[in-house]
């Protein structure tokens, strides 16, 4: 079988999707928009039929063939609960160097899937051995460290199911959440779905930065799910924890050959992106929850966030702007800028901005009777971009181009004010996205945490003389 041959396959009959709570319609019902990136499709009076109560069941080529589109746009997603996955097709791989007394909990919650422990070269192999023997893992020993991305695939070229699972060795994953996953492979187009990897601290007493990263964990993608994919809401899946399809992975389906065996950092979001650019799917599921330990030192929480900011460099060179800090149309540049100022002028700049915006987007959106309810549509999606584009500016000062801002902000007013502000929608947008930290911690940690990954970033760009990583990208 070949990649081409998987991605012709369409969606089985009985395969069930449903529309996104958070689409908006216009035209009375007759224009979808919505999505990320977002996206407007106009429905036949067919498909609104098909569409009816929100819900589509596939039942032939043309039901798969518009669950296909509305699942690509991430307008719908996949209702799986009348879908099953035998725990007979699905081998987990778990890479581990030492972490004796991680390993323990990661294998005692994958019971009883069948576990392939990859030692990568552990100080203490004695003891990797002995949690490996009591859980009855097979366990496959390297002589040399070759880093997660080569020992999962070291594990890979062992695994002989139709499905594959990586679970790191400080991962907590029951063998539940990854059956979760693994129904998501009922659509043959599927390559690799992951779970919402969330932040735990188990010290007795955790301290600040503990509590923080077990609400606001890097590896933490959100409640939203979708399809996954460069410019979309949710860009990569980290390799925490992981599903995929095994012929695809190890290179017996296609050319991807799994994770880049040399990279220390970033190999999970060069095997997303590269799944995609071949024509795979790759999807995010929040409802499925596995728990990632916090690191219990402050010196190696801000050490794993400067490493990986380093990975952009790496991305940049291989993927080019796919990497892009930000994705700006230039009106809405100027908009969001205008608002970073708080000046006297800055309402007027944003007003006239959105409604532009709102008119160029009404020109797009095709209404045949209801022409008020399009405009108010268009005038949303505006002021919902350029929001967007406030948060991804504030970002770039605060994260991405903190170096440069702190070189000009002793000299400049103006990137002293914008400074500011970004600091105050950051935390207020935190506050509400991720609750359970008090303020002055949030505040804290965000800046310590936007200054690790920063420097990490430049750091990268410095050290492969490639400032790509740097660089936000223009749009229309």
């Amino acid at each position: 079988m070949t990649v081409a041959d998987v991605v012709a396959r369409s969606l089985p009959d009985g395969f069930v999707v449903r529309l996104r709570d958070d689409l908006l319609t216009a035209d009375r019902g007759r224009v979808l928009v919505g999505g990320s990136p977002v996206r407007v499709v106009r429905l036949s009076p067919q498909a609104r039929r098909l569409l009816a109560g929100g819900r589509l069941e596939v039942d032939g080529p043309a039901t798969a063939a518009l669950a296909a589109r509305l699942l690509d746009g991430n307008l719908a997603e996949p209702v799986l609960d009348r879908i099953d996955a035998p725990p007979a097709d699905l081998t987990v791989v778990v890479p581990v160097r030492d972490r004796p007394d991680q390993l323990d909990r990661c294998l005692a919650a994958l019971a009883p899937l069948p576990v392939i422990v990859v030692d990568d070269a552990s100080h203490d192999p004695a003891a990797v051995a002995e949690v490996a023997r009591r859980h009855g893992a097979a366990l496959l020993p390297l002589a040399r460290n070759r880093g997660p991305a080569g020992a999962r695939n070291a594990g890979l070229a062992r695994v002989r199911t139709p499905l594959v699972a990586f679970v790191d060795s400080d991962v907590e994953a029951d063998s539940g959440a990854l059956l979760d996953l693994a129904r998501h492979c009922a659509d043959p187009r599927v390559a690799l779905a992951g779970p919402r990897v969330v932040g735990f601290a188990r010290s007795e007493r955790p301290r600040w930065f503990e509590r923080y990263d077990a609400v606001a964990s890097s590896l933490d993608l959100g409640r939203v799910g979708g399809q996954v994919r460069p410019g979309a809401a949710i860009g990569w899946l980290p390799s925490a924890c992981l599903v995929g399809r095994t012929a695809l992975l190890n290179g017996d389906i296609g050319d991807i050959g799994g994770f880049e065996d040399d990279w220390r950092v970033a190999e999970d979001v060069d095997l997303v992106w590269r799944l995609v650019d071949a024509g795979h799917v790759v999807r995010y599921d929040p409802s499925v929850e596995v728990r990632h330990d916090v690191r219990p030192t402050l010196r190696g929480w801000l050490g794993r966030k400067l490493v990986y900011g380093t990975g952009g460099a790496d991305l940049a060179a291989r993927h080019g702007d796919k990497v892009a800090p930000a994705v700006l149309s230039l009106p809405m540049a100027l908009g969001a800028a205008a608002v970073l100022q708080r000046r006297w002028w800055s309402a007027p700049v944003a007003a006239a901005v959105t409604a532009s915006a709102a008119r160029a987007l009404r020109r797009h959106l095709p209404a045949e009777d209801d022409t008020a309810d399009t405009t108010r549509v268009a005038v949303r999606l505006a002021g919902r971009g350029l929001w967007w584009a406030v948060r991804q500016e504030s970002a770039l000062l605060l994260r991405h181009w903190w170096p440069a801002a702190a070189l000009a902000a002793p000299f400049s007013r103006p990137v002293r004010r914008a400074l500011l502000t970004a600091v105050l929608v950051d935390l207020a947008c935190f506050l509400h996205e991720r609750p359970g930290v008090d303020p002055g911690t949030a505040l804290l940690a965000r800046r310590l945490d936007d200054l690790a990954y920063g420097a990490g970033l430049w750091w990268g760009a410095l050290t492969r003389r490639d400032p790509r990583c740097l660089r936000a990208r223009r749009v229309r």
